[in-house]
Order: C-alpha cells, then structure tokens, then sequence
C-alpha cells in the first residue's frame, strides 16, 4: 500500500507535467501481485524532445524544492525520445507521441488501473483524515491524565508557601522579642 508521502510526491509530480503542457496524463496504479518495481507509473508524453526535457526538470526541481527527494535514476535524457524517472514508490515516463504509441505501456500493463488526479486526490485526502482520526484520540487522554496534575501543584506550592509565612512570622517575631527586652533592660537602669 502506497504511503501519504508518495501520493503526494506523485500528486505534484502531475502536477508539474501539466505546468509544463505535457500531453495525455495518466498514472496507472499497478497491481502489487505482478509488479514488485513500484506503486504508480506516471506516463505522458510531449510535442518534441525540449518539451520532454523541460517536463523531466520541472518533475525533479519541484520534488527536490518542496520534499528534498531526488530520483534514484533517470534514464534517456540525452535522446529525450523515452525518458524514465525512477522515485521508487512511482515511475515517471516521459514520451515522445511516436515512441509512446510504439511501446504501448498501458497496453502493457493490462492488470494496472488507471487513475486520474482527482482520484488520487480522494484517496490522498481520505488517508489523512483517517490518520488525523487515530492520532486525534490519543491528544485526549493526554489532556485527561495531563488535568488532573495541573490540579495537585497549585495544593503543593499553597503548603510551600504557608510554610514560608510561619517561618518568616516565627523570624520577625524573634527580631522583635530582644528588642522588648532591651528596652526593659534600658527603663530598669534608668531607674
């Protein structure tokens, strides 16, 4: 099962083929049984070979600025007829229309379903509320077990400081004491 993180990666990804005006979008969730390379494939295709280039570097510039991932291979840039990025979890393919009606790659992968990017939005979308869900529990009991000592220290720093009142009145009464007595002491020898 793909993780948030990929979804989002080739949700942007997409997003990033489309900037850049690339032509018949499709990502094919790939059946787990038969295909042990990746989750998604990413397939489109552009008008002519700068195109293709150009929509490889906006994949790979987008995904390095906002998650810091780069691919882990990228492979026939310089023909720019068939260029293949490999992020693991997905795979980007970027034709040329004469190479991609050539090699059929949906045709290929006839168990993999095909997706569109508000099905994945769906799907991203329901994983994080799912996960927000389980997570949202737990910050309950936290506050609950949390109140309830909030409420022990203000009793413990009220003794600390009823302590501290009879000390400093035992200590100002002292300092008063032999001050009485002096003053006795004083008026008897006057007399």
């Amino acid at each position: 099962m793909p993780s948030t993180e990929s979804n989002q990666l080739l949700l942007v990804a997409a997003a990033a083929c489309e900037d850049k005006k690339a032509e018949d979008i499709r990502i094919l969730a790939l059946d787990p049984s038969e295909s042990g390379l990746a989750d998604y494939f990413l397939i489109c295709n552009g008008t002519n070979e700068r195109q293709n280039v150009a929509i490889t570097d906006e994949i790979e510039m987008r995904l390095k600025r906002d998650f810091g991932v780069y691919p882990n291979s990228v492979e026939g840039r310089r023909q720019a007829e068939w260029i293949l990025m490999d992020y693991v979890d997905f795979i980007v393919h970027v034709f040329s229309a004469e190479k991609r009606a050539f090699y059929g790659l949906e045709r290929l992968r006839k168990t993999a379903t095909s997706l569109s990017v508000a099905d994945l939005n769906a799907e991203l979308k329901a994983k994080i509320t799912t996960a927000r869900a389980k997570k949202a529990p737990a910050k309950k009991t936290a506050a609950k077990t949390a109140k309830p000592a909030a409420k022990k220290k203000p009793v413990k720093v009220a003794a600390k400081k009823t302590v501290v009142k009879k000390t400093a009145a035992k200590k100002v009464a002292a300092k008063k004491a032999p001050a009485k007595k002096t003053a006795a002491k004083k008026k008897a020898g006057k007399k």
